[in-house]
Parts: structure tokens; C-alpha cells; sequence
């Protein structure tokens, strides 16, 4: 497509989904699925951590209804063209006037797709995490729910693709259970193929039992590791990823600012911020 830079609309593509598999088990309220769409549209590149636009069909005369997602996984070529990875959690919401519960738009037409059938889309958009020039950078990453995407794609392209990071990573990663940790459940743990990396940890976080709808404890799984987790805070070069629901910011905020005072962490935020090595990846 090409028009005036004033009106120049992005190339809508399409994609086949190749597989769905559910990654949270069947006794689980959650269900997430890992998808792979396969495009050959050869113009389509994306690079770890980026967006599409996925066009699901639209509801009261709109053509579309649009929902942005992480690709969980980078690009790949294949003989029948691209491939590309999408973590999607099958969604609900309440109607806060008359407390009836609906179906998400995109989330619930991507989980009923069957291998086969095709999606349009745009993008990609964005790069959600930065990978630093310095790879003896530390890498502190706090995320919940499906804000496991982008980390999946990023831990994979550094320790894959770049041959490995000489920092240290650490990932603190929260979920109302353990059987929904996205990829470090029985499902599916694919992340645990990098617990051999010298400089790679996980830690995860639940719901204290038996109140799985209590909050997610990320609080307690940073705490338990402040010792660290402040050391890498002070560095002039460590950088600091979270991704997940925007209501965690404000809870991982806190936790934080307990680790230094109010006073430290208001000004060490400021300068990770300011250098540009705080990114977020909220929804």
C-alpha cells in the first residue's frame, strides 16, 4: 500500500495458525495458549520483543476490533515463510452497570481458532525491551500473567541468538498458582532449558495458598532476594524490564522503594529512567 506520508496506512498482512497448544493445565481457571501463525508475506520482520496489531473481526458495524500482542517468540524462516509466536490468555471482563460477564474480543476469536484458519494483522511495533550494547549489563526483569511474552523472547535471543550474556539476569515472575507459570509449569516449561546459564535465575511468585485470589506475592519473592536485587539496583549500568498488568506497576513500585526509602528510590528510578534502561510493557 502506498499513499501520502500524511495518510499512509500500515500493510495489513495475514498469517495461518500452524499450532495452538493450551500451556496452562486443563483444571486450571486460566487458560493461555501458545500459538504459532506462519505468514508468507515476505516483507513481514520482526525483531525480539516487538507487536502486532492482530484484526480481529469487529462487533456493531466495525470491520475490526484491534488488540495489541507481544510476540512471544523472534521470527523464524521456514520454507513456507515466516513464522512468529503469540502468547494469548483467553479474557473476560464484568460489565461494571449491570455485573454481566463478556467475552473478550480477541482473545476469545484467537483461542477458537483452529490450526489452519488465517488472521490479518499489522506491525510490527515497537521494540518492548531494549537489548543493552554492554552484555556484562545486569538484566532485572519483574512480570506476572501473560507480561511473560516479551521476557521469553528476550531471555531466548540473548543466551540463543547472541551466544550468551555475561551479566546477570534475573527474572522474578509472579502467577496465582504454580501450575500457571506460563512456560515453567508441566505444560510447558521451556524456560528451564537456560537454568543451566551461569548467569540466569527465576524466581517465582504465587497467591499464598489456600487465597489464590490474594496478590500475587512478587513482593515477597524480591524481598527474600533484596540483598541482590539492591546490589544490581546500584550499578551505573543494570537494566530494569516489567511487564504484566498495569496494576502491578504500582505494587512492584512499593517494593522497591522499601528496599532503599522512599527518598533512594525516587532518586535512583529517576536515573534509570533518565539513561533509558527502565522499559515497561504494560496492559
Amino acid at each position: 500500500m502506498s499513499a501520502s506520508t500524511e495518510t499512509q496506512q500500515p500493510d495489513l498482512y495475514s498469517a495461518t495458525l500452524v499450532r495452538s497448544q493450551r500451556i496452562t493445565p486443563e483444571t486450571s481457571k486460566e487458560e493461555v495458549r501458545h500459538m504459532v501463525f506462519r505468514t508468507g508475506e515476505r516483507t513481514f520482520a520482526c525483531k525480539t520483543g516487538q507487536s502486532i496489531r492482530v484484526m480481529a473481526p469487529g462487533q456493531y458495524g466495525n470491520k475490526f476490533h484491534v488488540r495489541l500482542y507481544t510476540i512471544a517468540d523472534p521470527d523464524r524462516e521456514t520454507d513456507e515463510g515466516t513464522e512468529f509466536t503469540l502468547c494469548v490468555r483467553r479474557c473476560f471482563y464484568v460489565d461494571e452497570y449491570n455485573g454481566e460477564q463478556y467475552k473478550g474480543v480477541a482473545s476469545n476469536y484467537l483461542c477458537d481458532l483452529k490450526p489452519g484458519e488465517r488472521i490479518a494483522f499489522t506491525g510490527p511495533i515497537g521494540l518492548a525491551f531494549p537489548v543493552p550494547e554492554n552484555r556484562s549489563a545486569d538484566l532485572l526483569m519483574i512480570g506476572m500473567g501473560t507480561g511473560i511474552a516479551p521476557f521469553r523472547a528476550f531471555i531466548r535471543h540473548i543466551y540463543e541468538n547472541l551466544g550468551g550474556w555475561d551479566g546477570k539476569v534475573r527474572l522474578f515472575y509472579g502467577a496465582r498458582t504454580g501450575l500457571e507459570m506460563l512456560y515453567m509449569n508441566e505444560q510447558n516449561n521451556d524456560l528451564a532449558n537456560y537454568f543451566d546459564e551461569k548467569t540466569f535465575k527465576a524466581f517465582q511468585a504465587v497467591s499464598p495458598k489456600p487465597h489464590f485470589d490474594a496478590p500475587i506475592a512478587l513482593d515477597k519473592a524480591i524481598e527474600r532476594n533484596a540483598a541482590e536485587v539492591w546490589e544490581m539496583l546500584q550499578k551505573p549500568d543494570t537494566h530494569v524490564f516489567v511487564a504484566g498488568m498495569e496494576t502491578m506497576l504500582a505494587g512492584v513500585e512499593k517494593t522497591l522503594e522499601n528496599l532503599a526509602g522512599a527518598a533512594e528510590w525516587t532518586r535512583r528510578k529517576n536515573e534509570l529512567v533518565s539513561s533509558g534502561r527502565w522499559s515497561e510493557v504494560l496492559y
